[in-house]
């Protein structure tokens, strides 16, 4: 179990663990990357997300 809290996309529970205690589905972290002036690969995710 790692310290960062997650939730569940289903049904927007919070929790710790890597699957969701109310439906069982897996869990991703709430928190967004880390911001860095020197992305490498900032254009080809942007690309992606743009698709």
């Amino acid at each position: 179990m790692s310290g960062r809290i997650r939730h569940c996309t289903a049904d927007l529970t919070y929790t710790l663990s890597t699957t969701c205690p109310e439906c069982g589905k897996p869990t991703v972290i709430a928190h967004p990357a880390r911001f860095s002036v020197e992305d490498r690969y900032g254009k080809y995710r942007r690309m992606v997300k743009n698709d």
